[in-house]
């Protein structure tokens, strides 16, 4: 089955979330968020969790995960600003079902902390 590399910025709640899930599942969406973003490139993911998740917790991570490219294909790739800001826009209540199109685990493979470098 064809599968596509995502990628998704987390601070410390939403990554104990996912290990609570066993490395399966992002947590539902907050009152008032409306979709469910995860980026298409590393670089872009990177980007977000050292310059926006920080701010949440001292703590950002990039989390990879394989989704299933037929599911993919009722979105969108949405191009926000630069070509490397490419993202899906997946509304919340379709999160469980994105979740389900999920191939294997969720995994980290970046962490940022407050003043220091990236670890890999």
């Amino acid at each position: 089955m064809p599968t596509v590399t995502l990628y998704r910025p987390v601070g410390d709640a939403e990554l104990a979330q996912i290990a609570r899930s066993g490395w399966r599942r992002f947590p539902p969406r907050l009152l008032g968020q409306a979709y469910f973003y995860p980026v298409c490139t590393r670089a872009y993911a990177e980007q977000i969790a050292r310059d926006f998740t920080l701010g949440e917790g001292g703590t950002g991570y990039v989390t990879r995960f394989e989704v299933r490219s037929d599911f993919l294909t009722r979105y969108k790739v949405h191009i926000v600003d630069a070509k490397i800001h490419s993202e899906y826009w997946i509304p919340s209540e379709e999160l469980e079902t994105f979740n389900d199109a999920i191939v294997g685990s969720i995994d980290v493979i970046a962490e940022y902390q407050v003043d220091s470098h990236p670890s890999d």
